[in-house]
């Protein structure tokens, strides 16, 4: 097989350089920062080809392309294919990424007439645009149909060819003719978006930016958009537009407002450091956060809006402390304790999980707080966690949850089995009476407490707290509400489905503890029956904020489907 491969290749080559007049597409021949080669003439009857993409951070734009296009010459600027899939007559070749590249490509035109799209080293039938590893639909690579010749195609590293092909990256073989698009071929590789160019009758546009890119002709990876491809297919993307948060409800709309960065000019960052830099000090700032950060510490100061893009992740521990107006938004973040609390480095087997830090922890008379539309998860101690006299605070649209059943077997205080699995803590001690009564003001609406969650959904001690709207699918807890020493809540419209006590008022309450539940739905719910504790004294939302709660009907449904980052 490998010396019939190496014959045919010797046989075509001088066909394969007399026909692609462009040459073969090269890594140094596409600029690495934001230049752009421009492609060769097409065949007998073809438009001129879409410029060729920048490899790093340019944009490109697939060209038009007339009717019984010939092949694509890319004797500048063309980016050389790699791993790429096999393709059958008139198809264009993609590699791991699709032939816009990259994790969320884009922007190709439309496709040839009778042209079938492939996923990740597939093959392509007559005419079709190749797709990446998602197939043309979208995924991590977008599609982009590359335009086919009579004879042969772009000759770049690797694959071997058949007859009448061209070449593909790394070890893919082509049949008869087809143009060959790599990672990034005609596309640009970097963060901004492009578009894809006019189509003939048999042609597609080419482009499609890497990790920024929208699909063309498919669909996108995270919080990318889809265009149609087509005829001057265009693209918008989301991974450097967040979406809008949804509207401001609750404590933290009292006594001021909570206006994070407020208009400052974004930056956006990609390492843990930067974001460590970017959230100091009390200077305002629009901070945007994009891929998945490695695991550390991040101290936030006052005046900061913190923005994930593209399915950003914060990984190990988040704190704010005595800060003020800071808003956290669309983005998740991961504690250190993945399945295992003892990666987390400030875990002591002599304690057991609690010795460890909290996803998210607000503390030290904090205020002005928002958390939107975030998924917290996996905290050692807590997932999110308020203590210490903290006031002003909404968390809304949020997912609480574990990724595995954990155990904490070890310590002095160990939960076994549970994993210390207790998500949300609000007052940290029984004595603290002293700092934390008539503070900790928090409203938690729409959010969804989730898989593996045991306990503290929330637990309260001191505040007023207002729980509406909210969605409880932990099935295993111990019990979801925990009425703690001097807590004063107003539940209603909430859902509880297949959980155990959905209200503890017995467990952790005192003569001062108070609860007022109203218009909750308890759906196949065990354990001790919810009851009102001392109803009259408990405060009234409606006298310091303006709210409507959302009836319950199809409130699961809306939860599971838009809370956590969009």
């Amino acid at each position: 097989m490998i010396m019939t491969r190496l014959s045919l290749g010797t046989l075509l080559l001088p066909m394969l350089f007399a026909v692609a007049c462009g040459g073969t597409g090269s890594k140094t021949a596409g600029i690495r920062d934001g230049g752009a080669g421009s492609g060769g003439a097409t065949g007998s009857s073809a438009g001129a080809t879409g410029s060729g993409g920048a490899s790093d951070t340019g944009a490109a734009s697939g060209g038009a392309s007339g009717g019984g296009a010939g092949t694509v010459a890319t004797s500048a600027g063309g980016t050389e294919a790699r791993s790429g899939g096999t393709t059958s007559s008139g198809g264009g070749v993609a590699g791991n990424s699709g032939a816009s590249g990259g994790r969320g490509g884009s922007g190709g035109g439309t496709t040839g007439s009778s042209g079938g799209t492939v996923a990740s080293s597939g093959t392509a039938s007559s005419g079709g645009a190749a797709a990446g590893n998602s197939g043309a639909s979208g995924g991590r690579g977008g599609s982009s149909g590359g335009t086919t010749g009579s004879i042969g195609g772009t000759v770049v590293r690797g694959g071997t060819t058949s007859v009448g092909g061209g070449a593909a990256g790394n070890g893919g073989t082509t049949s008869v003719g087809g143009a060959v698009a790599g990672n990034s071929a005609g596309g640009s590789s970097g963060f901004a978006g492009s578009t894809g160019g006019a189509a003939g009758s048999g042609a597609g546009g080419i482009g499609g930016a890497r990790d920024a890119g929208v699909a063309g002709a498919g669909g996108n990876r995270d919080a990318g958009s889809t265009s149609s491809g087509g005829t001057g297919g265009s693209t918008v993307s989301n991974c450097t537009t967040p979406p809008a948060p949804s509207p401001l409800i609750g404590w933290a709309t009292a006594s001021g407002s909570t206006t994070g960065g407020g208009n400052a000019t974004p930056v956006t960052i990609t390492t843990l450091a930067a974001l460590q830099s970017a959230v100091k000090g009390t200077t305002a700032a629009v901070i945007y956060v994009k891929g998945v950060l490695a695991p550390g510490v991040v101290a936030i100061g006052s005046n900061k809006t913190i923005v994930g893009l593209c399915g950003a992740e914060i990984h190990g521990h988040m704190g704010i402390n005595g800060s003020s107006n800071v808003i956290i938004r669309n983005i998740k973040i991961v504690g250190y304790a993945v399945g295992n609390c003892a990666l987390d480095p400030s875990y002591s087997s002599a304690t057991g999980c609690s010795s460890g830090d909290d996803a998210i922890s607000i503390q030290g008379q904090s205020n002005h707080i928002w958390l939107d539309h975030d998924d917290i998860s996996d905290g050692t101690d807590g997932n999110l966690d308020i203590t210490h006299a903290c006031d002003f605070i909404t968390i809304s649209w949020t997912k609480f949850h574990y990724s595995s059943a954990r155990t904490d077997p070890t310590g002095s205080d160990s939960t076994g089995a549970n994993g210390h699995r207790y998500s949300n803590l609000v007052g940290h001690d029984d004595g603290n009476a002293s700092e934390d009564t008539g503070h900790l003001t928090i409203t938690w609406h729409h959010n969804w407490w989730a898989d593996y969650v045991m306990e503290r959904q929330p637990r309260v001690r001191f505040g007023r707290v207002h729980l509406f709207n909210n969605l409880y699918t932990s099935v295993g807890d111990d019990y979801c509400i925990g009425v703690g020493v001097g807590a004063n809540l107003r539940t209603e419209n909430n859902v509880f489905v297949g959980v155990k006590t959905p209200i503890d008022t017995t467990g952790y309450s005192d003569a001062t503890s108070a609860i007022r539940s109203t218009g909750n739905v308890y759906t196949g719910t065990s354990g001790a029956a919810p009851a009102d504790l001392r109803a009259s004294s408990v405060f009234d939302p409606a006298s310091v904020y303006t709210y409507t709660p959302d009836d319950t009907s199809g409130l699961q449904a809306a939860i599971e489907s838009g809370a956590g980052p969009k």
